[in-house]
């Protein structure tokens, strides 16, 4: 077997990303603002050197990717308070929403089947002028 042969059952990247944006119904930065203002939980997953160079979105939860469904699955110990339940609507915002996508797939996997991603991420949000803030380095 060479580098390049696939093993059986094997799936790219993106025919994972496919699979997983079709189990979403994705906003553009607009909707993902009005939601987020109506109260829909907004979580920013990128690393902190990404948000540091970037800018962060005013009164979005910081949850690393990396941590993600242990911070807000419902039956986890690790919950993090905002967590109220499996019918929580959750907008994941990356840099350029393509992790977001399939972050939100494994949030419906915990049963979060609100949870939902911003098309073109961060930089989208940026771009429709929408508002943006320095992110200020944590204490």
């Amino acid at each position: 077997m060479t580098a390049t042969d696939r093993p059986a059952g094997a799936r790219s990247i993106d025919e994972i990303l496919a699979a997983a944006r079709q189990r979403l119904t994705r906003l553009r930065p607009r909707q993902a603002f009005r939601e987020h203002r109506d109260g829909a939980l907004l979580v920013d997953i990128r690393p902190a050197a990404q948000r540091a160079a970037e800018g962060a979105v005013p009164g979005a939860l910081t949850i690393e990717r990396n941590v993600l469904e242990w911070r807000l699955d419902p039956a986890s110990n690790a919950r993090l308070p905002q967590v109220d339940g499996y019918d929580m609507r959750v907008i994941v915002i990356c840099s350029e929403g393509y992790t977001s996508s399939l972050a939100a797939a494994a949030l419906h996997d915990v049963g979060l089947t609100r949870s939902t991603d911003v098309i073109g991420g961060f930089r989208a949000w940026a771009a429709a002028g929408l508002p943006t803030v320095a992110e200020q380095p944590e204490p």
